[in-house]
């Protein structure tokens, strides 16, 4: 198993380490233990470029996954350890979003990271929440499987329901911003909000 990560952001260097044990621990939980896998953390201006460049959409986003694999391939190889590593592909996480996005979240950024990560992972795998909601609900109960795996929480990685419609690595729709002055009534001398 071989995990390359590069890093282009100094922000993303304390973490570096935890995420590369975790997308071993990734890699083997999804029975590709043999295959490779690329890690880039870069800036949100270099996702955004990318995101612009392979999706036509320009903004900054927090995971690119770029799969370059045949399933087949590493069903192959997980059974056959003497083989060459197959390269799963890319992933690429922007330290900016995922830091910014842990803080609306009131969490620690490397939880933040290892969400994206099994996120990413599970794209380079051929899930795809976008493509229907029946897979929309199969990749995110996978996402909570693997993420209460990599907690070491096994008994709720086991039974986690089939029915989970909402990704870890989703973010929660924006709330309105609260009005700076709240309006005030004035009823039998009460103020209410």
């Amino acid at each position: 198993m071989a995990v390359e990560i590069g890093c282009r952001t100094i922000r993303a260097r304390p973490y570096l380490k935890g995420i590369a044990a975790d997308a071993a621990a990734l890699m083997r939980a999804l029975g590709a233990p043999q295959a490779e896998l690329s890690l880039s953390f870069v800036t949100d201006r270099a996702i955004r470029r990318l995101n612009r460049d392979f999706r036509g959409k320009d903004s900054a986003t927090d995971v690119l996954s770029f799969p370059q694999f045949d399933p087949d391939a590493v069903a192959a190889v997980a059974a056959r350890a003497a083989e060459p590593p197959v390269p799963l592909g890319d992933i690429v996480i922007s330290i900016e979003t995922a830091a910014r996005q842990a803080r609306e979240l009131n969490m620690e950024i490397a939880a933040r990271l290892r969400t994206l990560l099994i996120h990413g992972m599970l794209h380079l795998l051929g899930y795809d929440h976008e493509a229907s909601a029946a897979e929309a609900r199969r990749m995110f109960k996978r996402e909570h499987q693997l993420a209460a795996l990599l907690a070491g929480d096994r008994a709720t990685a086991e039974t986690t329901s089939a029915g989970s419609v909402w990704s870890p690595a989703a973010m929660p729709p924006l709330r309105r911003a609260r009005r700076a002055t709240p309006r005030v009534r004035k009823r039998s001398g009460a103020t209410t909000r």
